[in-house]
């Protein structure tokens, strides 16, 4: 008589979910995930200010990135969005910096590696093969940012440091947040910056103004109802919620989104902006003002706009603006998502969600 073994549930993070959970459709993981997000960027905060284990991590990061050569954070998908904030904070304070595509930099980029001064990889699973395949392949110390303690990368890497996001089950939204908060406060260690103060302040305007936003949700869809494209434009650190705001309407809804630089967009998709065009413009940070500048032009063409601004903009047919806090460079990468994720969840209300939950790691591959 022939065994027959059971396979054992490859859990996401290794954790069972409660069995109200195993039964929630796709709309409603989102929303509950989204709504997650303030006490687990919080329970992150606190973490990387008082655990001693964290925050020696962070020292010997610290450490290698003083040495000569650029600081790289790889990562792909969500987990590459995450990085940006991080290299940002490096450049705009003299360190080079850059985000890589994990892909990219397997296939292309391993020769000129050994020039980097410190690598630090991002995965939320841990089991992604390309970042798999480049922890096999480091001849130096390499850093992770990963949200699954029990995984391969976690066991491959030198210096770790946790997303702390719990498990998620829908598209990137607790730990597109927390990973951009790990690689932000990381950046500031890296540089002897103080974070704390920026960090608390950020926390304070994201969740203060989650529930406002969200409740934006219908009258998002209805200004964006019947959009031919729609494209996600943000500068700096935004940019990073800009690539990650245009991955969750696509996953989510299965509408065609893509993000650009507002520079990319401004020399370029702006040429064919008309009525059948919305554009998300993160008019935030230290070039606010030129992210107002593209939503005038896309009016004067035709295009509808959402605007995300900390200033107040008069709302009209054409414009929908969303107001939203300043806070310290360069946190409006996670501040910006919240009116990507008001609109998603507005349009997954109105027709279904494409992306089913997700409960258990499937196939790692190529």
């Amino acid at each position: 008589m022939k065994e027959t073994r059971e396979q054992v549930p490859r859990w996401i993070s290794g954790i069972e979910p409660p069995k109200e959970l195993l039964a929630a459709n796709g709309a409603q993981i989102l929303d509950i995930e989204c709504r997650q997000q303030p006490e687990r960027l919080r329970e992150l905060i606190d973490a990387y200010r008082d655990d001693a284990a964290i925050r020696n991590e962070m020292k010997a990061l610290r450490s290698l990135a003083a040495g000569k050569g650029p600081v790289l954070f790889i990562g792909m998908g969500a987990s590459f969005c995450s990085s940006i904030s991080g290299s940002i904070l490096l450049q705009t304070h003299g360190k080079p910096s850059f985000s890589v595509d994990a892909g990219e930099w397997l296939h292309y980029g391993l020769p000129t590696w050994h020039d980097a001064a410190a690598s630090v990889l991002l995965t939320t699973s841990g089991e992604s093969a390309e970042l798999v395949e480049l922890f096999k392949k480091k001849d130096k110390p390499l850093g992770l940012i990963c949200n699954n303690a029990a995984s391969t990368c976690w066991s491959l890497a030198d210096h770790r440091l946790p997303i702390l996001a719990g498990p998620e089950y829908g598209n990137a939204t607790k730990t597109y947040t927390n990973a951009t908060a790990a690689s932000i406060i990381l950046a500031s260690e890296m540089l002897n910056l103080p974070w704390e103060s920026d960090a608390l302040q950020a926390w304070e305007v994201f969740s203060g103004s989650l529930d406002r936003i969200f409740a934006m949700r219908g009258d998002l869809e209805g200004f964006c109802r019947g959009a031919a494209n729609t494209e996600v434009i943000g500068r700096g650190a935004a940019y990073g919620g800009a690539i990650m705001g245009a991955l969750t309407i696509r996953e989510m809804t299965g509408h065609r989104a893509a993000a650009h630089t507002g520079a990319g967009f401004r020399h370029g998709p702006n040429l064919d902006v008309d009525g059948t065009h919305v554009a998300i413009i993160f008019a935030l940070g230290r070039v606010a003002a030129l992210g107002v500048k593209l939503a005038q032009e896309c009016n004067r063409r035709g295009g509808k706009v959402v605007l995300v601004s900390s200033e107040d903009h008069p709302q009209t047919d054409a414009l929908f603006p969303v107001a939203i806090d300043a806070v310290p460079e360069p946190w409006e990468g996670i501040t910006s998502i919240l009116a990507v994720q008001a609109l998603t969840l507005g349009m997954v209300d109105r027709n279904g969600c494409r992306l089913p939950p997700r409960f258990q790691y499937g196939v790692m591959e190529q």
